[in-house]
């Protein structure tokens, strides 16, 4: 066994939370997140009609009404059991029958489309991505020759650790968590405003660097700030744009028990 204690280092993102994507349709919606992928909708916060918190492990997706978002590239997810995942995703086809929904077979996964276009990608637990239950990665295309501006950008403002290769930049999102970028063509999608939401030790530092540079877009609370663009430290080209929700570790939410449903079970 080689010992290598870098590869322990989370940083200073030390929560992936959530993945805020509108939908047109809670119905619809339901459907793909609860009955399909088996999640599991929170009975606690955002139970009415204009917004929903699906429970994924120890993440969730946040759904509020409103024009459908497209998360411009890959999800991963963990899930218990593949063959069960598709036997879900089949029964709940004919509801789903003229959207976007798809789903196929690959080894040691399923790639699933939900009804508005986005993309994921589910591997079973105990498998490359072992666990826990949630979602591991955001993988997200970037334009050519911009991976070692944004590795800069997340270890200089964001602290976290990023490690480059030959096709783009892995940041550590916490434990077991990463963000992938990967230099590709389909980077140029349009940007439509979904979110990520993470956690931080370091709540003031990444905010005074990015405010020093005028790149804070919103203030939400005493817990919570908001910025859209990343650019590299002494640069002024915007190399990617995705919103991130920044919390401290004194928001009220951070690390609350999520509640989640054995998907299979069923009435006799």
């Amino acid at each position: 066994m080689h010992f290598d204690p870098a590869s322990q280092d989370v940083g200073n993102i030390v929560f992936f939370e959530h993945v805020n994507l509108a939908v047109p349709d809670q119905g619809a919606a339901t459907d793909f997140y609860v009955d399909g992928l088996g999640f599991t909708r929170d009975p606690y916060l955002m139970v009415g009609t204009r917004n929903m918190w699906v429970n994924c492990g120890r993440q969730q997706f946040h759904l509020p009404r409103g024009e459908p978002q497209r998360f411009r590239g890959t999800i991963g997810l963990v899930v218990p059991d593949l063959d069960a995942l598709e036997s879900r995703l089949r029964n709940v086809s004919g509801r789903l029958e003229g959207t976007r929904f798809s789903w196929r077979r690959k080894p040691a996964r399923v790639d699933v489309t939900c009804p508005w276009g986005n993309r994921f990608r589910a591997h079973a637990a105990g498998g490359a991505y072992g666990g826990p239950l949630g979602i591991p990665y955001l993988e997200m295309p970037i334009a050519k020759g911009t991976a070692a501006g944004i590795a800069r950008f997340y270890r200089s403002v964001m602290g976290a650790p990023a490690e480059l290769s030959d096709t783009g930049v892995r940041v550590n999102a916490g434990p077991g968590q990463c963000l992938v970028f990967h230099e590709d063509k389909g980077h140029d999608a349009e940007y439509d405003g979904h979110h990520l939401a993470v956690y931080v030790a370091d709540f003031s530092g990444p905010y005074r660097a990015l405010a020093g540079r005028g790149l804070v877009t919103r203030e939400d609370n005493p817990h919570q700030f908001r910025f859209i663009d990343i650019i590299a430290p002494g640069g002024k080209k915007v190399l990617f744009s995705v919103e991130h929700e920044v919390r401290s570790l004194h928001h009220p939410l951070y690390r609350r028990p999520l509640v989640n449903r054995t998907a299979d079970e069923r009435l006799p």
